[in-house]
């Protein structure tokens, strides 16, 4: 007799979780023929077309985060995570293709973190930071967590 494998499957929780996250990145999309108003930035009246799928520019913020956007090649993303000096986001970081960091014309407050990416080719990029969850300061209660924020952009 052989000896038998163990299964691993999923519990039906987790599958549905899957699902619904795929659904909503799917209906999220920039192709053709999709809704441009929730979930999409776009770049420039000129930039952003019907056939392209993506909406007017908008400035992004920490209810954002985990969103996926759709911007036009030309267009800008902004970004503005208000912190405190207790509460500091960390400097945005970019990571894959399709954004290039430019000026964003605002003034940092303690704590804040902001960026303005121009979508320069058309690629997937990644735009990430975090903050600890708890205020940090001499003789006050910490914790060691962190409120992770993260967007996705796709550029056509």
């Amino acid at each position: 007799m052989r000896p038998t494998r163990p299964t691993f499957r999923r519990p039906a929780a987790a599958r549905t979780a899957l699902a619904l996250t795929a659904l909503s990145l799917l209906l999220a999309g920039c192709g053709p023929g999709t809704a441009t108003g929730s979930g999409s930035v776009g770049g420039s009246p000129s930039a952003a077309s019907p056939s392209r799928g993506c909406a007017p520019p908008a400035e992004l913020g920490a209810g954002d985060s985990g969103r996926t956007v759709c911007v036009a090649v030309g267009g800008v993303v902004r970004v503005d995570l208000d912190g405190s000096e207790a509460r500091p986001w960390k400097p945005l970081a970019v990571s894959g293709a399709g954004l290039r960091a430019t000026n964003s014309g605002l003034v940092l407050g303690r704590g804040d973190a902001t960026g303005a990416y121009r979508a320069v080719a058309a690629g997937t990029a990644r735009l990430e930071s975090a903050r600890p969850l708890c205020p940090t300061g001499a003789g006050e209660v910490s914790c060691a967590g962190l409120q992770e924020w993260s967007l996705t952009v796709v550029v056509r």
